[in-house]
């Protein structure tokens, strides 16, 4: 393990100014300590490794050639900004990455200066970049820059596309580097992929041109003329020869590529960039290779890209259960016996549990990169032809999704299934990745969208399983991070159906997901009634009737408590003018990153503080 106090170098940079002090031979030894420090740090407290080792020396060659205290730097998604937080006088607090009251595992502006934009989600950055050079010149600034950073994965999402034409169409002093290292989170897919990789290649049709206008310009007398007439030829043949155009057509100076681990080569191309670029926008193509300088990382990029704690040594980390992987492998089982079931993700087949369906039914798998929106849509589609689309997707990034949803699924009733996964609190993500929005937003929607939340391992089987099988209109399965508990399964009750765990008293509780088993030992030793709410929208008569006997009500969800089922229950029961309901969920405040008891804790949430409010309303 690396601790800050071992660190030669890093511990004497306390600002990016300290690196003007370094030699380049210094340069490349702080590279050395700094992925030294991430590695042990994500050992430790988990977090984004593979992309944060791939970005150190431009990192590095981004703060030595701007002031990012009058320039601007905007990260796109912000997995690779720990290099930028230990040059930025966080070195020290590292070592509390993603824990409570520590240093955030993305770009936060009320943590640092040098951080100009809160990030999370991909494909923002140039957006946000855009916006605030257009705030700079209307305050009358023409001297600060601003450098977006984008991964080549985060041009799988249609919102950069959208910054980007809108920056070249209006000749925008604008600079953009683009971060390429083959990957988002899982390998990249898509048109964009293939062209990066054409990029790539296309370094010796380069060096061949260079020397051959150098040889033509030292021609006597024709020399000049001819180069011109042949520069004309060539931006003629060059849409033909060379994949570049894409951004030239787009309005940016392209350059590139170039060795993302060259400081030399970087800090060039930089400073040229920040001299030159001034009435028209340029964009930077750098080769990076992700999880560099740690072998574990180098060889599985894709499992190093957010991981838990793991062993620094071996890189290996426990394999354990969890709900993602209980999902894919009933959808699997499901897909054997009928072949119409396909199975969609949007860059994270790993993290949803899909790559094993991918490797059982590879051409009923669909990765279409970070487009969630297209995702949805995609999956109406499917569902209007007549096949089963099940589309595995994170809570926070679904939110992503929701025109679609209420265009393309909903208002044509189309049965599309949702597997809605990291809903509810998520741990040491952060505000950024909280999935306690679907309710809200889910409940919404016309034509009775279905949203199930499992209480077990049993139930969450059984929910995919009917979600599948209904074919009356959209259903979405709604289950958190971690592994839910085995849990006897009440077969006699369908899955979208409340079940009664304890009869009806005038106190009961209706608990939902992962928080039944802590309402069940909320009560424990208290007359009080239990529900599972294996269903949470549409609510109406069915599960008022349920409720019959109860004079207050309390609910308890790790969705909003003011959005949720439980605000949803208290509209019914208002209107029936015969129950108190009290709303336990999470606040409409963001909630940082911490253990995810500590987060239970701060919402009100553990079986101590449940109890204390059943307490407080017994007869």
């Amino acid at each position: 393990m690396t601790s800050f106090d071992e660190l030669t170098l890093l511990k004497r940079i306390h600002d990016p100014s300290d690196l003007k002090a370094l030699s380049r031979e210094e340069l490349s030894l702080l590279a050395d300590e700094m992925r030294r420090y991430m590695v042990s740090t994500v050992a430790k407290n988990g977090g984004h490794l593979s992309s944060n080792l791939g970005i150190v020396e431009l990192t590095i060659a981004l703060h030595l050639c701007f002031d990012f205290k009058k320039d601007r730097l905007v990260f796109d998604v912000g997995h690779q900004c720990y290099p930028h937080k230990l040059l930025t006088g966080r070195a020290e607090e590292f070592c509390t990455l993603r824990k409570k009251d520590g240093i955030s595992g993305f770009p936060k502006t009320s943590e640092s200066e040098y951080d100009a934009f809160n990030v999370g989600h991909s494909s923002t950055a140039a957006s946000a970049a855009l916006g605030i050079l257009r705030a700079l010149r209307l305050e009358g600034d023409t001297e600060s820059r601003v450098v977006a950073v984008v991964g080549d994965g985060a041009l799988t999402g249609g919102l950069a596309y959208e910054a980007l034409d809108d920056a070249g169409e209006k000749e925008l002093p604008f600079i953009v580097i683009l971060n390429d290292n083959k990957m988002s989170i899982a390998g990249n897919v898509g048109g964009m992929s293939s062209h990066l990789s054409k990029l790539r290649t296309s370094r010796g049709y380069k060096r061949f041109k260079k020397k051959f206008a150098g040889r033509l310009n030292r021609i006597p007398i024709i020399g000049k003329g001819l180069s011109r007439r042949i520069e004309r030829l060539k931006n003629r043949i060059k849409y033909f020869m060379l994949p570049n155009v894409l951004f030239e057509e787009l309005g940016y100076t392209y350059a590139g590529p170039f060795d993302g681990h060259d400081i030399d080569e970087l800090v060039k191309i930089l400073e040229h960039a920040k001299k030159n670029v001034t009435d028209k926008p340029m964009l930077i193509h750098v080769v990076t290779q992700k999880g560099r300088g740690y072998a574990p990382a180098e060889q599985d990029p894709e499992r190093f890209h957010g991981i838990g704690s793991f062993d620094e040594a071996s890189g290996k980390s426990r394999s354990a259960l969890n709900n993602s992987k209980l999902f894919a492998a009933e959808l699997c089982s499901l897909a054997e016996n009928d072949e119409r079931i396909v199975a969609i993700t949007a860059a994270m087949p790993s993290g949803t549990g899909l790559s094993e369906f991918k490797k059982q039914f590879p051409e009923r798998f669909f990765d279409v990169g970070i487009a969630e929106q297209h995702a949805v849509t995609m999956a109406a589609g499917m569902a209007s032809a007549g096949l089963k689309p099940v589309f595995a997707v994170y809570s926070t990034f679904l939110q992503r999704g929701y025109d679609q949803l209420l265009h393309d699924v909903c208002l044509q009733n189309l049965p599309v299934v949702l597997g809605i996964d990291r809903a509810g609190l998520v741990g040491a993500d952060g505000e950024t990745h909280q999935g306690v929005y679907d309710i809200a937003y889910l409940s919404t929607l016309p034509n009775g969208f279905k949203l199930l939340s499992p209480s077990s391992q049993e139930e969450l089987a059984e929910m995919i399983g009917f979600a599948v099988g209904q074919q009356d209109g959209p259903c979405g399965v709604r289950y958190g991070r971690g592994l839910l508990p085995s849990r006897k399964l009440n077969t006699v009750v369908p899955m979208d159906e409340w079940e009664m765990v304890r009869n009806i008293k005038p106190c009961t509780v209706v608990a939902s997901g992962r928080l039944l088993e802590v309402a069940e030992k909320a009560c424990e030793g208290l007359s009080v009634g239990l529900i599972n709410a294996r269903k949470l929208c549409p609510l109406g008569q069915r599960e008022l009737r349920m409720l019959d006997g109860a004079k207050t009500i309390i609910t308890v969800e790790d969705g909003s408590r003011d959005a949720g089922f439980g605000a949803q229950l208290a509209r019914l029961a208002c209107a029936e003018g015969r129950l108190k309901v009290l709303t336990l969920g999470v606040p409409s405040i963001p909630i940082t990153a911490a253990t995810p008891h500590e987060q239970d804790e701060l919402c009100g949430l553990t079986a101590e503080q449940i109890r204390q409010i059943i307490l407080k309303n017994l007869y």
